[in-house]
């Protein structure tokens, strides 16, 4: 005899594992849209951090009404040290206690799982009164899926809530799409509250949120598509790099799409325009063109960034400069 939870998790995953399906179904319209930003850390031109520019952009972006998520790849998180992430923490909840914050963990292909380093980067984002972001590590991911789900249970004991983040490789080596069997069992785990879904795909997030709605609706999926911010038509919500770049714009688009605004759609064409020209390979040299995008809006002194992260030309700077005055 076949039991019903057993009968209903089944139809679960038929009716999301199947390829035939309408994104349009999945529109929701005038849908409060939860925005994570990705504060670009900023730097001056003798290699120092800019902490006064750091601050105002962080306040800055509470004020449009978006969370900030700092020490994530935006913040250079692989790039800098603890001294550095501890700063950014204080400056942080300075401002704001709604921020979520990396918690990224460095290892080497076929290194085992660092769960003591994970609890110490978990510990000092909680301290500060921030939600940790799980980045990746090949530890974290490399075993099959069992292995996976069982660290990230292993993580959630530590913690009153945190944030899964998948990544594509392209994004970073470690990196790796989950299964929708893992994605699955994510959603069991009750102190994980949502995660960053980041493959360049729509499919694949689509997947994520029809299964979400089927299991677990108060769970979040977090769009990191920086090429189709428009996922948060379809229930997503968002923690982007590209939002810092104008977070009062993205605020703006939010609200209209809450209202049932028709602004949403222009609003939202410029910004992916500007998604377009700044997340072209390579990748990673986004975060100049962020700066870039910052001093020509008069909102840092100096566009330069980390030293060991690539630069963007300086043919740019017309086109971001067109792309600015659209969104004015």
């Amino acid at each position: 005899m076949t039991h019903a939870p057993a009968v209903a998790a089944k139809n679960i995953r038929n009716a999301v594992d199947e390829r035939s399906f309408d994104p349009v179904s999945l529109i929701r319209p005038r849908r409060a849209i939860r925005g994570i930003s990705a504060i670009l850390l900023p730097f001056q031109s003798n290699g120092d951090v800019d902490w006064p520019g750091f601050t105002a952009h962080v306040q800055r972006t509470v004020t449009a009404g978006l969370a900030p998520a700092v020490n994530m790849d935006t913040g250079f998180a692989h790039l800098i040290d603890d001294a550095t992430r501890t700063r950014v923490l204080e400056l942080t909840r300075a401002v704001t206690d709604d921020f979520v914050a990396g918690a990224f963990v460095a290892d080497a292909p076929v290194a085992t799982f660092d769960d003591t380093e994970y609890f110490r980067q978990m510990e000092l984002i909680q301290t500060h009164g921030g939600v940790p972001v799980i980045f990746q590590s090949f530890g974290l991911t490399g075993g099959g899926d069992d292995a996976i789900v069982a660290n990230y249970n292993r993580l959630a004991k530590s913690a009153d809530a945190l944030i899964g983040f998948e990544l594509s490789d392209v994004f970073a080596p470690f990196g790796k799409i989950y299964s929708l069997e893992v994605y699955r069992a994510l959603l069991g785990i009750k102190q994980i509250i949502g995660a960053k879904h980041s493959s360049l795909n729509r499919e694949q997030e689509w997947r994520r949120l029809m299964l979400r709605d089927e299991l677990r609706p108060d769970f979040r999926v977090f769009t990191g598509n920086d090429l189709a911010i428009d996922m948060v038509m379809y229930g997503s919500d968002y923690l982007l790099g590209l939002s810092t770049f104008a977070p009062d714009v993205f605020a703006k688009r939010d609200a209209a799409w809450a209202a049932g605004d028709p602004a949403f759609y222009e609003l939202n064409d410029w910004l992916q325009y500007l998604g377009f020209l700044a997340f072209r390979p390579p990748v990673p040299a986004y975060k100049h063109s962020a700066a870039m995008f910052l001093k020509l809006r008069g909102w840092i002194d100096c566009d330069d960034t980390h030293p060991n992260s690539p630069p963007r030309p300086e043919s740019d700077r017309k086109i971001l400069r067109q792309i600015l005055e659209q969104l004015k």
